[in-house]
């Protein structure tokens, strides 16, 4: 640059410099000024960001209307399977314009596909005739029905269309909770054998061989593996250009943040399908992140989305609510229970109230008193417990006093009486089993507390009920022959305990009838997800849910608040609106009206639990939550 060029630029910097400092004073002589500029701004990002919303409405309509044509306009049903010749590949990046250049209709099913070695319902056919829709058209989804319909078999039907129909055998990936593996595996081999399925899972030795003797072979259609696996074996798995990525409980990625989110958006992948009976748990951001997930292109301002559904602007937004689920429309199928599968009875949830024991009210009291302590330092010292773990200690005590160290009588420590005595919950739960034994029903028990379990075990012992048990500790082998056992035609196994995170995801256990949440999850959803493990497709009789309650304790509030968590799923998913959130100051409310709360003991007469237990086949109506208060 000359030397007169660059004085020309030095002039030009002195005036900008001038100009902005005059502005800058104007704006300290009228503050209006500086306010109206950035409320100017504020407007314009308000308008663009308006502009993007109808831009994503008009590209969902545009879709869903193709997508809905494409299926009406197809090829003969139930054709026989055919080679087509070999479609190039595409990206995940295809709009609505694109897709309406396409011209061939997909096949679409009106019976269970040929290579479906059973019958598949009408729903679940239809299911089927959606993501095939969506693959033709290159577009992910997420398959949302609630628990127990069949998530795992449309699936299986969809690999096996890619394979007997588009040969496309693989290879595909799905990632699941490491309890549902077996389950996996065994769907495939009874639904679709001619699908070679393969599992990646074990120490580090045994997925070494299995990469060397099987995997590497690249002779097998599906990989089937955990979440865990894919942290511990993501540099080798990426070497793979997978077809499809089928993504199981899928709300597992709803924080776009986390660890397993950031390292499965770095995979090599053609297609994305998501399966999960829960797409909402606690706000609508984590829907934003699965739908950002599948269609990154689309979804791709988190920011933006907030403000859009999830802002106290649109709180009761009737006309917002309506746009979400036009946005929603193309790639998000869900249907209920009560909707399609006619032959499943509706369960009957009821809540059995019960009072606190001396011992638990001597506890409940001495958490709650000023600078709540623990000893619980090694050196005896006490330590300051956090707000959360106040609340996390006060419905430890709901459940039992003997989950305190010292509030057991002992050493020396036996299994009898006291342990019913001591806790509300056990004496109504010590009523309540032998009732249902002699009615011949079997019985899911359910805990958020790995230490309340090993209580229920001892009581189990004592009470000689045949049990079985299955927590977040339980080898993936064991997992699958204690299903089996409990499942087994003539099994004597009366209750099978579980933990509700660990034994609450897709596993089938519908031999039994009744379902007792001891506790009940912060997640409302989750208890959802535990409950449809008995109350699914094969069940034949009705399903009686029975939640204990301590009632006038942190557990009956904590579960008032979740029943308004529920409405999320229902309103957002199904009919819209914003989440309820349990926050500090939430907690923190909690805890002060539990110290102005009076408490009376009281215990559950036999009359009472025979009206609990009696059953009644001819109420059928699924919401029904009976509120049994003595």
């Amino acid at each position: 640059m000359k030397r007169h060029e660059r004085e020309n630029v030095l002039v030009a910097d002195k005036e900008n410099m001038a100009d902005n400092k005059r502005k800058r004073s104007s704006e300290v002589v009228n503050p209006s000024a500086k306010k109206q500029r950035l409320s100017s701004i504020d407007s314009t990002d308000e308008m663009d960001r308006s502009q993007r919303l109808e831009y994503l409405l008009q590209k969902s309509e545009a879709l869903s209307n193709f997508v809905s044509a494409k299926s009406n306009n197809n090829n003969t049903a139930n054709a026989p399977p055919k080679k087509p010749t070999k479609k190039p590949k595409t990206n995940n990046k295809k709009t609505a314009e694109d897709i309406q250049n396409n011209n061939n209709g997909p096949i679409r099913f009106d019976s269970s596909p040929s290579y479906i070695k059973g019958q598949m319902r009408d729903y679940q056919i239809a299911g089927l005739n959606w993501m095939i829709s969506l693959h033709e058209n290159n577009v992910a989804g997420i398959l949302a029905d609630e628990m127990g319909l069949g998530k795992t078999l449309q699936t299986i039907s969809l690999l096996g269309y890619l394979k007997h129909y588009c040969n496309e055998a693989g290879p595909h990936m799905i990632i699941a909770p490491k309890s549902t593996l077996q389950n996996w595996m065994n769907e495939f081999k009874k639904w679709c054998p001619t699908i070679k399925a393969i599992c990646l899972i074990g120490a580090k030795e045994e997925r070494k061989e299995f990469k060397s003797n099987v995997f590497l072979k690249m002779d097998w259609d599906v990989c089937v593996t955990s979440y865990e696996m894919i942290l511990c074996e993501k540099a080798f798995l990426r070497r793979v250009q997978w077809r499809y990525m089928i993504i199981d409980e899928a709300h597992r990625i709803k924080n776009e943040e986390t660890v397993l989110s950031k390292y499965i958006r770095l995979f090599s992948i053609t297609n994305r399908l998501l399966l999960t009976g829960t797409p909402v748990h606690n706000n609508l951001h984590e829907l934003w992140a699965m739908l950002n997930f599948m269609l990154p292109d689309i979804f791709n301002s988190a920011d933006d989305f907030d403000q859009w559904f999830n802002t106290d602007a649109c709180l009761d937004d009737a006309s917002m609510v309506k746009r979400l689920h036009a946005i929603l429309e193309p790639f998000l199928l869900r249907r209920l229970k009560v909707d399609v599968e006619k032959t499943l009875k509706p369960k009957k949830v009821t809540k059995i109230y019960v009072g606190m024991t001396k011992m638990q009210n001597e506890w409940y009291k001495k958490i709650l008193a000023k600078n709540v302590t623990q000893p619980n330092n090694i050196d005896g010292t006490e330590k300051k417990v956090t707000l959360f773990n106040t609340l996390m200690q006060l419905r430890k005590v709901t459940n039992h006093p003997y989950l305190f160290a010292g509030a057991e009588p002992g050493p020396p420590f036996s299994t009898d009486r006291h342990i019913v005595d001591n806790s509300g919950k056990m004496m109504a739960l010590d009523k309540l089993l032998p009732k249902l034994r002699d009615q011949g029903s079997r019985v899911l028990i359910f805990s958020q507390f790995t230490t309340m379990l090993d209580i229920l075990e001892d009581y189990c012992t004592w009470r000689s009920f045949p049990h079985c048990r299955l927590d977040g500790d339980t080898r993936h082998e064991e997992r699958d022959q204690l299903i089996q056992q409990y499942n087994a035609k003539n099994s004597k196994l009366f209750i099978f305990m579980l933990s509700t995170r660990a034994g609450g995801l897709g596993i089938n256990l519908t031999t039994a009838d009744v379902v007792i949440f001891y506790d009940s999850d912060l997640n409302p959803q989750m208890d959802l997800q535990a409950m449809d493990r008995s109350h699914r497709i094969g069940q034949t009789k009705k399903v009686r849910v029975f939640r204990l309650i301590t009632e006038n304790t942190v557990e009956e509030r904590i579960n008032q608040l979740a029943e308004k968590k529920l409405e999320l799923d229902k309103t957002v998913i199904q009919k819209g609106r914003n989440p309820f959130v349990l926050s500090k100051d939430v907690i923190l409310n909690i805890i002060r009206s539990e110290m102005l709360a009076e408490r009376k003991d009281f215990v559950l007469s036999e009359e009472e639990i025979d009206a609990v237990v009696a059953r009644d086949d001819d109420d059928d109506d699924e919401n029904n939550n009976n509120n049994e208060k003595p």
